[in-house]
């Protein structure tokens, strides 16, 4: 079968980095090609360069084996190549088939065809599977309703290669299939599939070939009967990161953490009441929507909380505001790093001492350079953060050394609790193993971590417990004996522990 997109020698350099060289990649008709890599392994520069939003240094590219010049997006369109995005690009505020329209609409004497585009948006949405009405309004849609009207949107410019980019991060597993049936019924009717994602087993379960990068070079491929967990691992790091999880409980020290009766504004009628132990990773699970990430930032001040009490060794922690958290010993690792955890146009040193501004500041008023310049170094040792230097914009940092960031800038305070939302979403396995590590350390040390996790496997190998949410309220609470998908997933959907086990407890 000819290939249907073909890139060959891709290079690709930007100041003091080599993101791409001589990087090849073959898609085919009705397949789906996982492309996958650490972070900064240059594969969302490759993905960018096929879909016209960068141009490469050298190296050609071919459609139907014909070579073709990609200067823009609107090149990649009529070649039929469609880049759907991690963080999606739809203007919610305009109705689903403005979006699927948008910049090309049709026009009738001079004015917008609103008919048209009604009936050409219920043809492509009916192709994803959605019975929407195309003027409601995209902001009032889910995320993975969202993701197939980007997918629709794709389908209208007759996309016969879909570039997918983590396009599961933020979905619920029911939409998560959903997205798997699309791409299904996608590649049976010949569209070629080009899929990003650091969640292996997705990979497994919907992948026809695997192309692996390493450090902006090809690191090898593997066809279907090939596509196993420890063959893409070692591909994308060059070495055997077999145990992954290497959770070893040690014995818990005193309350760390306590938090009683807390209510947030997301779930106003609702209490929530637990503890963390020193030295002890608790998992904090439960499906997208069930209050997780409202209940961390209410406990660090981000959201006020309606009620209730935090306390920190025993001392009451009134977070109004973060800076009340931070005095109080808590740190807080947020979900969108991006736009929560670090300041993108920043350098790597002003990102690093952020928390520790108003702590070392000299004379109430001016940022001291020293203290700066120790903590910088000694996080960039520590934490093994790749960077040129500490000038680099954090911007420049892959995923994963974003994250050593967020984290290092807390470190510098001497946090008593960690509070971690999601903390290796999208990044990849080899810095997700440095991350774990990082938590073993810390709770070595004697900090309490409690940590969101949406990937079940992620929760089952580090937390010494796990407590489980739905719908604003802690449903149960599991030890590490009790650890199961399915005790989780039971108390996730709103049931209880098995009865054996209540009566145990009882």
């Amino acid at each position: 079968m000819k290939a249907r997109l073909e890139a060959s020698g891709i290079c690709k350099s930007f100041p003091g980095v080599r993101a791409l060289h001589e990087v090849s990649l073959q898609a085919f008709p009705g397949e789906v090609l996982a492309l996958l890599g650490e972070n900064g392994a240059g594969k969302s520069t490759l993905m960018k360069i096929l879909a016209g939003v960068q141009r490469p240094d050298a190296g050609g590219i071919l459609v139907d084996g014909v070579e073709v010049a990609i200067a823009s997006v609107q090149d990649a369109m009529r070649h039929g190549i469609a880049l759907i995005h991690q963080e999606l690009n739809l203007a919610t505020n305009l109705s689903v088939g403005a979006n699927i329209f948008l910049g090309r609409e049709p026009n009738r004497y001079g004015w917008i065809d609103e008919a048209a585009i009604a009936q050409e948006a219920r043809r492509v949405l009916g192709l994803v599977g959605l019975d929407l009405d195309p003027s409601r309004e995209v902001g009032d849609l889910t995320l993975g309703q969202q993701q197939l009207v980007e997918i629709a949107k794709a389908l209208s410019v007759n996309a016969r290669i879909l570039i997918l980019d983590e396009p599961t991060s933020s979905l619920s597993t029911r939409e998560t299939e959903r997205l798997f049936e699309v791409m299904s019924e996608l590649r049976g009717r010949g569209v070629g599939l080009i899929y990003i994602s650091h969640r292996l087993a997705e990979i497994q379960r919907m992948a026809d070939r695997v192309t692996v990068l390493r450090d902006g070079v090809n690191a090898g491929a593997l066809s279907r009967n090939e596509i196993t967990h420890d063959a893409m691992v070692r591909l994308m790091v060059g070495r055997d990161v077999s145990r992954v999880y290497q959770r070893t409980p040690g014995q818990p020290g005193p309350v760390v953490l306590e938090v009683n009766a807390l209510r947030t504004a997301a779930n106003p009628t609702q209490t929530v009441s637990f503890q963390v132990r020193a030295g002890e990773i608790v998992g904090l699970s439960g499906l997208i929507g069930a209050g997780r990430t409202e209940l961390l930032e209410a406990m660090f001040g981000v959201l006020p909380a309606v009620s209730g009490e935090v306390r920190v060794e025993g001392k009451a922690v009134k977070p109004e505001h973060p800076r009340d958290a931070v005095l109080g010993g808590l740190a807080l690792v947020p979900e969108d790093r991006k736009k929560q955890g670090v300041v993108l146009a920043e350098s790597v040193r002003r990102n690093l001492s952020l928390a520790s501004l108003e702590r070392d500041r000299l004379r109430g008023l001016f940022v001291n350079m020293e203290a700066e310049s120790a903590i910088t170094t000694q996080m960039i040792r520590e934490l093994r953060i790749k960077t040129p230097g500490e000038e680099q914009p954090v911007r420049f940092l892959s995923g994963g050394n974003q994250q050593k960031v967020v984290i290092g800038k807390w470190l510098a305070m001497s946090p008593r609790v960690f509070l971690l939302d999601e903390p290796t979403r999208g990044i990849d396995v080899g810095a997700k193993q440095e991350i774990y590590q990082l938590m073993e350390k810390l709770a070595a040390s004697g900090a309490g971590i409690l940590f969101v996790s949406s990937e079940l496997e992620e929760i089952l190998g580090l937390a010494d417990r796990v407590l489980v949410m739905h719908e604003g309220r802690i449903t149960g609470e599991l030890t590490r004996a009790e650890l199961t998908e399915e005790a989780i997933m039971k108390l996730a959907t709103g049931g209880e522990k098995s009865e054996r086990r209540k009566e145990k407890e009882e």
